[in-house]
């Protein structure tokens, strides 16, 4: 199948935007989605956010129609047994019947009041650096629906928030829009797990995710984000996260790969004191493309920042990691660290792992650090000579080693759910052949 040219492609996007009927306070967004959208350069290989991830696979997609609520089967297990206020979208059409609980302050935007409506808009496309992030202004452009999460001043919410995105194959390509607006207040305390999972048919959609994150001043949010859908679906995807003096952001993402998979993450410290925590695992195999970009912004004193993510990259797939952390010149005593630890499973396997610390303050501790390594040798004769076979000396290897990450999760559901899910998956040789 032929690659439609960029300029076509965008203005088959916004030939989508345009079969959309939105909420009339929701225009101001779109339109200003819609400018930069078209003014926005179409990433190429000389564009160095984007350097080593094309997307010709996007290009050749074909995506002409929205999707709609499918009929869907999930294997057993699929989703995260818990207590939670659940929302369930399938092909970014909500499913009422799947989904419930609720909260005050829970709430999609087309079902939001005037109040909320008014911070919606005073808060959404305001995060994120649509400049910098070309499928951000994409994704205001088709913004029609979205989950609010508001918590108000020293408010804790007893449950999780658990929004789940299930994709299933249509008769014609179609594309899917997911909006999330997270709004703690000053000493809020909040956990948010989302979940993208489809059925076991080859799938043939597009996922154009984007989460905003504000942690008030005091404020605590616990984020988990687990892209686990079937690997033909494209999935570009961004979490975009503002933090108040003193606020705490903890988050963990996972993602299996795909044809064509895009996960971008900007933390920015705006006050001073603020802590971000963000643990992440990639697992790409076959022919996937994997890319995870990470950019955090000290602009404040006394932040710290701990960042760590694992890949374990197989057969002829190709992962891409790039983590910057940027300290502006106000701030002073940042602590702030990053690390990096691919494992390859196959003589084909990929990774392309840029580190980067860009620091303009005279008074930090930072660090950086990035290995790539094959399974050693060493260790293998070790389990072998202990009477396993060597399907089960390269399974527990590698597991062994994402699985501090894992063992770390504070929430227990998650912690368990990802555990069987990935003994599933190295049980069926996908990882250490």
């Amino acid at each position: 199948m032929s690659e439609t040219s960029p300029q076509d492609f965008k203005h088959l996007a916004l030939t989508l935007a345009g079969a959309q009927e939105s909420a009339p306070w929701l225009d101001t967004l779109r339109f200003e989605g819609t400018e930069q959208w078209l003014e926005a350069q179409w990433p190429g290989r000389r564009t160095e956010l984007w350097k080593y991830t094309p997307l010709s696979s996007l290009q050749r997609g074909q995506f002409t129609s929205w999707g709609s609520a499918q009929a869907y089967t999930l294997a057993d297990e699929a989703l995260l047994t818990l207590d939670a206020i659940r929302l369930v979208f399938v092909n970014g059409e909500f499913d009422a019947q799947a989904s419930s609980g609720d909260a005050a302050g829970v709430v999609r935007f087309s079902q939001a009041d005037s109040t909320q409506q008014a911070l919606i808009e005073a808060n959404l496309g305001k995060i994120v650096d649509t400049k910098r992030h070309l499928f951000a202004s994409l994704s205001n452009a088709w913004t029609q629906d979205g989950v609010l999460v508001h918590v108000p001043k020293n408010t804790k919410l007893e449950l999780p928030i658990y929004i789940v995105h299930i994709s299933t194959p249509e008769a014609a390509a179609a594309t899917a829009n997911h909006r999330v607006l997270v709004l703690l207040e000053e000493s809020a305390q909040a956990e948010v797990i989302e979940h993208f999972v489809s059925d076991e048919q080859q799938q043939n959609g597009f996922v154009n995710s984007l989460t905003e994150i504000q942690v008030g001043a005091n404020a605590h949010l616990s984020h988990y984000r687990m892209n686990l859908e079937e690997e033909h679906l494209i999935h570009i995807g961004g979490v975009h996260i503002n933090l108040a003096s003193d606020a705490q952001y903890l988050g963990f993402t996972l993602s299996e790969g795909s044809q064509l998979k895009r996960i971008d993450y900007q933390i920015c410290h705006k006050g001073k004191g603020a802590h971000a925590g963000l643990n992440g695992v990639y697992l790409p195999r076959n022919k996937h493309l994997l890319d995870y970009h990470t950019n955090v912004e000290h602009e404040a004193p006394h932040c710290t920042t701990s960042e760590v993510f694992r890949g374990i990259i197989a057969d002829s797939a190709r992962a891409v990691f790039n983590g910057r952390i940027h300290i502006h010149p106000d701030a002073q005593k940042t602590l702030a660290e990053l690390s990096n630890k691919n494992l390859l499973t196959s003589d084909q396997a990929e990774i392309d792992t840029k580190p980067e610390l860009e620091i303009y303050a005279d008074d930090v501790k930072c660090a950086h650090g990035a290995t790539v390594s094959q399974l050693d040798q060493t260790s293998m004769f070790y389990l072998r000579s202990r009477g396993l076979t060597e399907k089960q000396a390269r399974t527990m290897l590698s597991f062994g080693f994402i699985n501090e990450l894992l063992q770390d999760l504070p929430q227990q559901a998650v912690r368990e759910h990802l555990h069987r899910h990935l003994t599933q998956l190295f049980d069926k040789d996908q990882f250490v052949s």
